[in-house]
């Protein structure tokens, strides 16, 4: 079901907010995706809003003040409430009866217009939370350019190890430390060990850095102990965001062995704040193939549905603002661009890979997909890929450099999809300002 396209994908569907239709904004009423808001400093209850052009639809004033079907009274309730992980946890036919529903009462000619056009809050006016109660974080490693790219600087010879074509790559993250779209992010300390040197000392990392990934939100759970099947394992996706995993590549140059990734990653990683459900992208959809002399997925992970249609093509690129920029005036400047559709896994692969030991995945999970870079030469998705590991500067606007992040740079990950004879929907902006490191307590 997750695969197919309905009425609500039709490129000819307008909306009676204006500034949804026109093809410019990343939120058409082709899109619908779900956020958690409240008016800036109001101090009012966090509730599920749905963009809509530069507007989001409060849901909680909207509940009780126009006609909705019956049937979604339960899952209506939990969005006035803010609590977008009980419609997470609802079965995909709920799920896409709620698209169904938003989308009439948002389309020109709708009957609920004159009722819910009280009820819009300009996007500007929002302060905005983490969409939904993340409990639990799994990063994987599913760029193969991007693992191949890092490789060669480590490993010329042999860049991929020997399993990575054949096992979707991952480790545990920290829920924690996952903030939404705007909010800054502290240079870590850590240790780190200089060349040549018999111990480590401790200091902010030198080498911070972004990584361009995606999110998945995890719906519907598994029990304990019951794998989750290539059949079942789209329908338990619920949406995906943009993600930020910052990474301290000195400190984790140091710590990383024997165990992998520790707090190099955990101390802060950004997410978008909203989700763009799985239905939505139901238009682009594309195959999902591997290139000529590789493995193909072992059958657990391999299904027919997966290799006509797994792979999601989605366009990712990334944005810089330096200090000396914002305070010229200047707008941020492009530094790589990539597909997911070059993705070596797809998202229902790791899934179903995560929960084939029996891990009970929970409604709200979140999956990374690891960095995204592209197969061309300055399509990183890293600065640690763009610099050459440091050794090759980035040339910048007003004659700055880069090879590693510095305090007060911002960066901007965005992503839309686009094709012919489908509307144009995109995610909102993930963003984030690098701050100077704490002082040690």
């Amino acid at each position: 079901m997750s695969l197919q396209t309905d009425p609500t994908h039709d490129p000819a569907l307008q909306s009676w907010v204006a500034s949804a239709n026109g093809g410019a904004t990343d939120f058409p009423v082709q899109n619908l995706p779900y956020g958690r808001f409240r008016r800036t400093g109001s101090g009012e209850a966090w509730r599920i809003g749905i963009a809509i052009g530069d507007q989001i639809l409060d849901l909680a004033a909207a509940r009780g003040c126009t006609d909705w079907p019956a049937a979604l009274a339960p899952q209506l309730d939990a969005l006035a409430a803010g609590d977008l992980n009980a419609v997470m946890a609802a079965p995909k036919a709920v799920r896409v009866a709620l698209r169904q529903a938003f989308s009439a009462a948002l389309r020109s000619g709708s009957v609920q217009a004159a009722g819910l056009a009280a009820f819009l809050v300009p996007q500007a006016d929002a302060e905005m939370a983490l969409p939904c109660n993340i409990a639990d974080y799994t990063d994987f490693y599913t760029g193969i350019h991007h693992a191949t790219a890092v490789g060669k600087l480590f490993r010329p010879d042999n860049p991929l190890l020997p399993n990575y074509k054949w096992v979707p790559i991952g480790y545990h993250g920290r829920a924690s430390s996952i903030v939404v779209s705007g909010t800054p992010i502290r240079r870590p300390r850590g240790q780190t060990l200089a060349p040549g040197a018999t111990a480590p000392t401790v200091a902010p990392s030198q080498r911070l850095d972004y990584e361009l990934e995606l999110g998945a939100l995890v719906g519907p759970g598994n029990a304990l102990g019951e794998p989750v099947a290539m059949a079942e394992a789209d329908d338990r996706l619920f949406g995906l965001t943009l993600l930020n995993d910052w990474s301290a590549r000195d400190l984790q140059a140091w710590e990383y062995q024997p165990l992998g990734p520790f707090l190099a990653k955990n101390f802060g990683s950004t997410l978008s704040p909203w989700v763009v459900t799985m239905e939505a992208l139901a238009p682009f959809r594309a195959p999902f193939t591997r290139p000529e002399g590789d493995p193909q997925p072992l059958p657990y992970l391999d299904s027919a549905t997966n290799r006509a249609a797994g792979a999601l093509d989605i366009q990712l690129s990334v944005w810089l603002q330096t200090a000396a920029m914002r305070a010229r005036g200047d707008a941020p400047v492009p530094l790589s661009q990539s597909n997911f559709k070059d993705a070596y896994w797809t998202l229902a692969q790791l899934l179903t890979h995560h929960a084939s030991n029996g891990c009970n995945l929970q409604p709200g999970d979140l999956l990374g997909t690891g960095t995204q870079s592209g197969p061309e030469a300055g399509q990183g998705g890293s600065l640690l890929e763009l610099s050459m590991g440091g050794k090759q500067p980035l040339s910048l606007p007003g004659g700055e450099q880069r090879t590693f992040l510095a305090d007060g740079d911002a960066l901007i990950l965005r992503a839309h999809c686009q094709r012919p004879g489908a509307a144009r929907i995109g995610f909102g902006d993930c963003a984030g300002m690098v701050m100077p490191a704490p002082a040690l307590a």
